[in-house]
């Protein structure tokens, strides 16, 4: 659905992205993370035709970005950080106006509303001024106006901005919903929205892309965790078993005098079950022990700190 080939854009001497290359398909859901300067806004900007590459490709269900940007877009539905409205018109108003301008149908228009203010909880808003409107709501309009001609590729800069809890919750079941049907590339600095939201996680540092892979696949953990009363000689045991390649005492015992250790198997395999009877044999008081749980914050920051070391030891 896209494709994106050795992408580069610079703003004079400073390189914002730089020769990122990935394939998304239809129907994927995306998010996109990064610090603050990584280049997301500007990947999603050429994407979508707002500026053109420096170097590189984009296309848009088969079509480039640049030779062919009127009819690129209009298989796009784009909401930016901060979304362009009016103020001073009502909500309907501005609505039809956006569909005038993408030269919808006028007998499709006034349908396209309705489902775009239903889906976004702006019904009972259309004849309000924009003005009048609390950031949340004329961040749902923002919105709106993006899915107003149901687009098969919708990028979203930041789509929860300024809303509250219940308000985020159900622009997150909106965009799985819409997810079942468009191609979906997410921006935002919320780690658990791109958890409950998303298949697939890309991460840009520097304007490099340094990790594509599948949210499930990033989350995933061989490392065993294993919650032991002091004393236990868990080091030279859990290291005599077969499949273990690393043991590894994880800070000191808490006041109940259980302490945490970390092994690390070998070669894929999963030598959980022997560790325990391994364990029992020896006496262990075994409180806890399972594979990792990781986050989408813990990830993200070892992904952080291995570029750091990476780019140091360059």
């Amino acid at each position: 659905m896209i494709s994106i080939q050795n992408l580069t854009r610079k703003y004079g001497d400073v390189v914002a992205v730089r020769d990122v290359s990935l394939e998304i398909r239809r129907g994927e859901i995306v998010g996109l993370l990064g610090h603050n300067g990584a280049g997301k806004t500007t990947m999603m900007k050429v994407i979508t035709g707002y500026l053109e590459p420096t170097a590189g490709d984009v296309t848009v269900d088969g079509l480039d970005v640049v030779a062919h940007r009127n009819e690129a877009q209009q298989k796009l539905g784009y909401l930016p950080e901060s979304a362009p409205l009016y103020p001073e018109m009502l909500v309907h108003e501005y609505l039809r106006l956006i569909g005038e301008l993408r030269r919808m149908r006028h007998e499709r228009i006034d349908q396209a509303i309705a489902d775009a203010a239903f889906q976004t909880g702006l019904t009972d808003h259309l004849e309000s001024p924009i003005a009048t409107l609390s950031k949340g709501y004329r961040q749902r309009v923002g919105l709106a106006q993006a899915i107003l001609h149901k687009p098969d590729v919708l990028v979203l800069d930041e789509p929860t901005n300024g809303l509250d809890p219940v308000q985020i919750q159900s622009i997150r079941d909106l965009i799985q919903r819409l997810g079942k049907t468009t191609t979906i590339i997410l921006s935002t600095h919320i780690l658990q929205e791109v958890e409950a939201v998303c298949d697939r996680v890309l991460v840009m540092i520097n304007g490099r892309l340094v990790a594509d892979s599948p949210l499930a696949e990033l989350l995933h953990s061989d490392t065993i965790r294993l919650c032991v009363a002091r004393g236990a000689d868990v080091r030279r045991i859990a290291g005599t078993v077969d499949g273990v390649s690393k043991v590894e005492r994880v800070g000191p015992a808490d006041r109940d005098g259980f302490e945490w250790w970390s092994i690390t198997p070998a070669g894929g395999a999963n030598p959980t079950a022997e560790i325990l009877q391994a364990g029992m044999k020896a006496g262990w008081t075994i409180d806890a022990i399972g594979h990792e749980n990781l986050t989408l914050d813990t990830v993200y920051q070892r992904i952080q700190q291995a570029h750091v070391a990476q780019v140091e030891a360059a």
